[in-house]
């Protein structure tokens, strides 16, 4: 049934992509890249004007295949003899790759006058002609003849990929980015907002690191599909150009501090995590200071940073890995798809690659796979840690032998139910069980199995009581029950005689003879042996010495098997001034 369940989801997820690519395929007539159809020549200058290179001063040359442009302070002219475009639809110029273009303008021709339609990292998104994720020119069918594309860019190098829509095909392409973006983000911060809980529950730091690494990694998206500049900062041109960079700066520094905390780098060697701090830290550094020098220099240190630390990381979790921290192997596993992704947009910030959908979106459907699963190895892993230090704080408080509280603890729930007692009238009584033949166990057959009847002897109390009772061990031999609730006098002696009838059954692993003989006193409150004075502490106390003082008689005698004490409230309605 599961095989076919997937088969089915399988089959219905290839039919959805087979319709999605059939509309895409669907263009009209001189749709699709045009880069190669132009010509470029490069303004060394930068100070050329559209009627200078018109009037012939710029000398063309052909594209011969996609490559990449390091302008610096010059300026590329690119010409596109555009052919008669269908007049029922708008069209449009689409110029990828908003993260590095700092200026374009497109120049068309109207009654003899060039008309400039601008966009660019340079310039508020919010002025754009036609504000869009990158920069987006309209055309003018049906003939729009001779159009002029001039763009600007530094330090990155500029890789034209210059594409002609119509309106159908530009709607489609918005409507999937938002789709796929969009549902990107959504998914990323229901992933944050687990990872803040999980950082509550866990009181693990990992998680709020691993949160402001996802932080950066959705800031990082942004700024780089150009989204950020359409919807969060559309008047500020200086954070519209430097958010990419800055944010994949805080979002590597995050990533190397978190690998440092939850591979556990500082328990194998002090050297290592000066290194991974300072990688960190360094990273940070660099973010708040990248806008003062945005030179060449600074640009190939980003990159040079950026390819380092996948090393780094990817080191760190191996390293620590070979070291015995068996959740490193996951995180390493965990990082894979981000840093198969990430060569993409580092080559084509390079000049290597040209703009694609594969350098823009690679990174983010890598990280839309590593955000959940290391939210999950961290899961685990906090899960692991925490069952280790729930069992080491459990040692304070439950009998190692056994797995019963300890006298502290029945001491407080003690008072506790005492003062409810007092307050509500709702009965509760506290019976003290003895194990008289331990020590002939011991003697017979040894400690072990004297341990063995313990334990024994605390499972068989255990599975008499209900789950809101307290069953503890007091001391050597000797266990406590606390029970609560509307019980009345009947079975709270039904509750000793059974607990005597369960000691007479036979011992697992012990002779077949041996049995536990249990010695049984009860008491109940209020209305039954105690009155509640006005301090509750005295009244725990002096309740818990009465009883160890008659199952002390009652175990020497050895006649009687279980005692209750009656209600005496002449004897019991103060607390004697000799109990401290």
């Amino acid at each position: 049934m599961m095989r076919l369940a997937l088969f089915r989801v399988l089959r219905w997820a290839a039919l959805a992509l087979l319709l999605a690519g059939a509309g895409a395929w669907a263009r009209a007539p001189g749709e699709g890249e045009i880069t190669l159809q132009g010509r470029y020549w490069i303004d060394p200058t930068g100070t050329a004007t559209i009627a200078d290179v018109a009037g012939g001063a710029a000398q063309l040359q052909p594209f011969e295949r996609h490559r990449a442009f390091m302008l610096g302070q010059a300026a590329l002219w690119m010409r596109f003899d555009l052919p008669a475009l269908d007049a029922g639809h708008r069209w449009y110029v689409l110029l990828p790759g908003s993260p590095f273009i700092d200026r374009a303008s497109l120049f068309t021709s109207a009654d003899g006058q060039w008309r400039e339609q601008h966009a660019g990292d340079h310039i508020p998104v919010a002025q754009w002609d036609h504000p869009f994720m990158s920069p987006l020119f309209e055309l003018h069918p049906p003939h729009p003849g001779t159009v002029w594309l001039r763009v600007e860019n530094q330090p990155a190098p500029t890789s034209p990929f210059v594409r002609l829509l119509t309106d159908d095909s530009l709607q489609q392409q918005m409507q999937w980015t938002d789709l796929l973006v969009g549902a990107y983000l959504g998914f990323g911060l229901l992933v944050l907002l687990v990872g803040l809980m999980h950082a509550r529950l866990y009181g693990d730091r990992v998680f709020d690191i691993y949160c402001a690494y996802v932080a950066f990694m959705l800031l990082f998206q942004l700024a780089f599909t150009g989204l950020g500049g359409v919807f969060l900062w559309r008047e500020w041109a200086t954070v519209n150009d430097t958010a990419p960079a800055v944010f994949m700066l805080c979002m590597i520094a995050c990533g190397i501090w978190f690998v440092r905390e939850a591979t556990a780098v500082q328990r194998h060697s002090r050297i290592v995590d000066r290194f991974a701090r300072g990688f960190s830290v360094f990273g940070l550094v660099l973010a708040a200071f990248y806008d003062l020098g945005r030179d060449h220099g600074a640009y190939t240190l980003l990159n040079v940073y950026g390819l380092v630390s996948v090393v780094v990381s990817l080191g760190l979790c191996a390293w620590t890995w070979r070291k015995g921290e068996k959740y490193s192997g996951w995180l390493l596993l965990g990082f894979l798809p981000v840093h198969l992704g990430y060569p993409f947009p580092a080559l084509r910030a390079a000049g290597v690659l040209p703009d694609s959908w594969a350098t823009q979106y690679a990174v983010l459907i890598g990280s839309a796979i590593e955000i959940p699963l290391l939210l999950w190895i961290l899961h685990w892993r906090a899960k692991d840690f925490s069952e280790n230090r729930v069992r080491a704080r459990a040692l304070d408080s439950i009998d190692p032998l056994t797995g019963l509280a300890i006298a502290p603890v029945l001491r407080l729930r003690l008072r506790d139910a005492l003062r409810r007692a007092g307050s509500t009238g709702q009965r509760c009584s506290l019976m003290l069980v003895e194990l008289c033949n331990h020590a002939a166990i011991v003697a017979r057959e040894g400690r072990e199995a004297g341990d063995r009847a313990l334990v024994v002897a605390a499972a068989r109390m255990s599975e008499l009581v209900r789950d809101l009772d307290t069953v503890c061990r007091i001391a050597d031999t000797r266990f406590a029950i606390l029970t609560e609730g509307s019980q009345d006098e009947d079975r709270r002696r039904m509750l000793a005689q059974h607990i005597v009838a369960r000691g007479l059954e036979p011992v697992p692993r012990l002779a077949r003879d041996t049995a536990l003989h249990f010695r049984i006193v009860t008491v109940a409150a209020p209305g039954g042996a105690l009155e509640l004075s006005s301090n509750a502490a005295f009244d725990e106390q002096y309740l818990m010495q009465r009883l160890n003082r008659t199952l002390d008689r009652v175990t020497a005698e050895a006649r009687k098997v279980v005692f209750h004490i009656e209600p005496r409230p002449e004897l019991d309605s103060r607390v004697p001034a000799s109990i401290p």
